[in-house]
């Protein structure tokens, strides 16, 4: 690691030698953004980056320098930037054709469905697929609702689930709402905060002491029936959180008794990301009755999927429901591309081992550097919370800025979330070498003492 924070870490050689580029200036697309883009959509960094190239675990900007992606797109590049097999499978499928609805029957969708239900456990074998993890979670709950003839949702705090209006309500984080008619319905339990909350790290048994909370809600805040329990497997916006153990299946157990369906928010957490499991919810040992999908489904594809059983599906046969680009060829075929390269590379043995090799140099920075106030994650969904001071953990906004701003300096992108913007999001390609971590690790130590 760097000794010193002069020291500028080096990335690791890369043979990829990105092409000239001959496009608008930086400041030119500024200027096109302020002028014709929504002013809602934001940047990174106090002075904005333009990337033009990727190439698997890098980015380009219009320069030519490269970076280390750490953060994937917000965790949407599983396998690798411009991954080649993925490319030349869509580059023969565009040839071919572009785009036809479900209206007609294509292979694309079918041979897709097949594939990605193979990886489900259990009787989670229909598929529909949609454009995004939001529309993967409306739809998810207008099936729950379906299904059981109940209207109550459940969901946590500390949550992110999209910014439709449905997904907005189950949303908890205030910055992500809207004052406008919301969350009808739903209701919000206590998220198992093992660093500030009431059941620490200490406690064996804080999984179901914390679901203990779901039933009191079901008790208090519900006409003891409810449709749906949902939450990501690991809390992703919320800043890389992991339930204890025993949470999704005590939480579950409530749910199913008062008639509701439990959903698994896998758009983040899924495809192989936490290493040791292909699904976040296999490392809490449950099975759900409807999984949402997104992000890494298609390696930066806009795919997103809901699968379910074939009772729970059977309620949407009810009334019409369609989705144009749901099963688009082109994107089935990047989708089906992913899950071959997963394998092919060895995508989830490698997001164990790095994640690991990171998440042992994190504790070790920990150990030096104050403002880390929790380590936490699995494979390579991990994040860094920074605090004030161990002993009140006020959260270290400010200083969390100064280290996501001076990574940039050095080379890394990274990611940051919770509540108080204070959590380093590191959720990179899975394609990330040992040389890339500790380059990532060096680059931190060296962020950390500059802050």
């Amino acid at each position: 690691m760097a000794t010193a924070a002069s020291t500028a870490p080096s990335l690791p050689p890369c043979e990829h030698r990105p092409r000239p580029y001959a496009g608008p200036s930086k400041q030119e697309v500024i200027g096109l953004r302020k002028q014709f883009v929504s002013p809602a959509i934001f940047t990174y960094y106090k002075e904005p980056l333009m990337i033009v190239e990727g190439h698997m675990q890098y980015l380009y900007d219009e320069t030519g320098r490269r970076y280390l992606d750490g953060f994937g797109g917000i965790v949407t590049v599983s396998v690798g930037h411009c991954h080649p097999k993925i490319v030349a499978a869509v580059n023969r499928q565009n040839e071919i054709l572009q785009h036809t609805t479900t209206i007609y029957l294509n292979p694309c969708i079918a041979e897709y469905a097949r594939d990605l239900a193979a990886r489900m456990p259990g009787e989670l074998k229909v598929c529909y697929f949609t454009n995004s993890g939001s529309e993967a979670n409306d739809l998810a709950i207008l099936m729950a609702r379906a299904y059981t003839g109940n209207f109550d949702v459940l969901a946590l705090r500390n949550c992110y689930h999209g910014g439709s209006m449905q997904t907005m309500g189950l949303t908890s984080h205030h910055t992500w709402k809207f004052n406008v008619p919301h969350s009808f319905g739903v209701h919000h339990a206590l998220f198992p905060d093992r660093l500030r909350g009431p059941y620490g790290y200490d406690d064996p048994d804080a999984g179901p002491k914390y679901a203990a909370d779901v039933q009191n809600l079901i008790e208090f805040g519900t006409p003891g029936k409810v449709a749906a329990f949902i939450a990501e497997s690991i809390q992703g916006v919320g800043g890389a959180v992991v339930f204890p153990d025993g949470y999704l299946k005590a939480a579950y157990a409530h749910a199913r008794a008062a008639g509701g369906l439990c959903i698994a928010d896998e758009v983040q957490s899924g495809f192989a990301r936490t290493g040791s499991h292909f699904w976040g919810f296999e490392t809490q040992g449950v099975i759900p009755d409807i999984v949402t999908m997104a992000k890494g489904i298609g390696n930066g594809a806009a795919l997103a999927a809901v699968v379910t059983t074939p009772a729970i599906a059977q309620a949407l046969s009810s009334r019409i429901h369609f989705n144009t680009f749901g099963g688009n060829p082109v994107s089935c075929t990047q989708g089906r591309a992913v899950l071959e390269v997963i394998d092919e590379d060895g995508i989830q043995a490698n997001a164990a081992r790095i994640g690991a090799r990171l998440r042992a140099g994190f504790e070790d920075l920990a150990r030096r550097h104050d403002l880390i106030g929790d380590v936490r994650g699995l494979g390579l969904m991990l994040g860094i919370e920074l605090v004030k001071d161990r002993a009140g953990r006020a959260p270290a906004k400010e200083e969390c800025l100064r280290v996501f701003e001076r990574c940039r300096e050095l080379g890394l992108l990274i990611g940051k979330g919770g509540l108080h913007g204070n959590v380093l999001r590191i959720k990179p390609p899975m394609c990330l070498t040992a040389a890339d971590a500790d380059f990532m690790l060096d680059v931190l130590d060296a962020a950390f003492q500059d802050a």
